[in-house]
């Protein structure tokens, strides 16, 4: 005689689709989200360099003192990330240059559950340096 219970037709269906959510949400953090590490990696490298680019900029070395031409550098930034299609906000004075580099990433797996794109942002400061 087979001793069925009624009330416990398709539980395990409902643990099954816990579950199978449950790893589709951690594939999805761990492949989006090694993404955005690997955007913010390449934003942060593109960021510094276009800030040591602009900081080379200089002027008044004889005297000892250099100072950042600020039309100059900011140009010369705004180029580094324009030749490699990077959109970034750049910002200099007579001592520094600073670039914040902006991306967005599309979420694969993420999407599932709602979070269709995350803005990246990473800013990055360069000086121009002299020898005593």
């Amino acid at each position: 005689m087979n001793a069925h219970k009624p009330n416990e037709h398709g539980s395990i269906s409902g643990f099954v689709v816990t579950l199978t959510m449950t790893f589709v949400a951690c594939a999805g953090l761990a492949l989006d989200g090694g993404r955005m590490l690997a955007v913010r990696t390449q934003l942060a490298d593109s960021a510094e360099n276009a800030a040591r680019a602009g900081a080379q900029e200089v002027t008044s070395l004889r005297s000892g003192s250099p100072k950042l031409n600020i039309f100059a550098a900011t140009q010369t930034a705004e180029e580094y990330l324009s030749r490699f299609e990077i959109s970034g906000v750049v910002n200099a004075d007579s001592n520094q240059v600073t670039v914040t580099a902006n991306s967005e990433v599309q979420m694969t797996l993420l999407g599932l559950f709602g979070v269709n794109k995350k803005e990246i942002s990473v800013t990055r400061t360069a000086q121009p340096f002299t020898n005593p």
